[in-house]
């Protein structure tokens, strides 16, 4: 109960910028963020805990799996979170989420099952 929680990831190591486009897939840790177009896989490697950030421009057109994500721009494929996932007013899914927990604001739209790990 008063045990440390494991946190995101607070520093960003990598940006794919708003005029880039990747067609591939992506294998990282630590933090990421996303505010171009990557069509593939985006999936966190190793032990440490890793963080995706996905701006209102950004785009994903693949599986992504990660330990925490913030999603404000457009996924076309499955989450899988291990732990916390929060959809911001402009994100939009289409495909199933994995989550431990998970937060949605207003105006974020979901077309797929949302299933808790």
């Amino acid at each position: 109960m008063f045990g440390r929680k494991n946190k995101a990831v607070g520093h960003i190591d990598t940006l794919i910028g708003f005029n880039t486009a990747i067609s591939g897939d992506i294998q990282f840790s630590g933090g990421l963020r996303v505010d171009g177009r990557v069509c593939g896989s985006v999936v966190a490697v190793g032990e440490s805990l890793s963080t995706l950030v996905l701006s209102e421009q950004g785009m994903i057109e693949g599986k992504v799996k990660v330990t925490h994500m913030v999603v404000n721009g457009t996924v076309k494929g499955p989450i899988y979170v291990e732990q916390e996932l929060e959809l911001q007013p402009h994100a939009r899914v289409m495909g199933d989420i994995h989550y431990q927990s998970v937060k949605i604001h207003q105006g974020a739209s979901v077309e797929g099952k949302m299933i808790r790990i």
